[in-house]
């Protein structure tokens, strides 16, 4: 008997997005030992939370997918890529892993949709919210390094945002979290 919830193709998406997930991780973890070597400590510290959380929700599609009855392939992981050569290089890096992980995200909603697979598509709503707080974090830390000089940022404002980023949450407020009381 077949007990297989998922289709092969939305197992597929699901197993590959699993490795995006994991390759994230890689990402971050590259970028944090980038940011060490720096000198950079609160900004490694932000990074490897970071890449953390990424192994994190590599896990939560794993565990679905067995949940679901299906088969779990766990592939290579590719190379992180090339290592920032600034601060603002590094956060730009971040926000285009991010948009390329939330387009692979809507692919698996869409399919989910095609399919009427609503136990999928209900699951990956939790990945959408995730990836408008994990976009809307780097776009506040790109406005950061901005104000900060961008590539022209002096020492002493490197220095403040990477002790601020040693203990600044994980998270970003969203808009869906805002009211007129605390629009913020």
């Amino acid at each position: 008997m077949n007990t297989n919830r998922l289709s092969s193709k939305m197992e597929k998406v699901l197993n590959d997005q699993m490795t995006k997930e994991a390759h994230a991780a890689q990402i971050y973890l590259s970028y944090a030992a980038w940011a060490d070597g720096e000198g950079y400590s609160g900004i490694a510290n932000f990074l490897f939370r970071h890449a953390h959380e990424e192994r994190n929700h590599m896990m939560k599609i794993l565990q679905y997918i067995l949940e679901r009855g299906g088969k779990v392939m766990v592939e290579a992981i590719p190379a992180p890529g090339s290592t920032p050569n600034s601060v603002q290089n590094c956060f730009e890096k971040v926000f285009e892993q991010e948009v390329d992980n939330t387009e692979a995200i809507y692919r698996i909603v869409n399919l989910s949709m095609e399919e009427k697979d609503w136990a999928t598509w209900n699951f990956m709503q939790w990945f959408v919210k995730e990836q408008v707080e994990e976009e809307t974090l780097a776009l506040n830390l790109l406005d950061k390094i901005k104000i900060a000089g961008g590539e022209g940022a002096k020492a002493d404002a490197l220095y403040t945002l990477d002790k601020d980023l040693e203990t600044a949450p994980d998270d970003a407020k969203l808009a869906q979290e805002a009211t007129e009381e605390k629009p913020l």
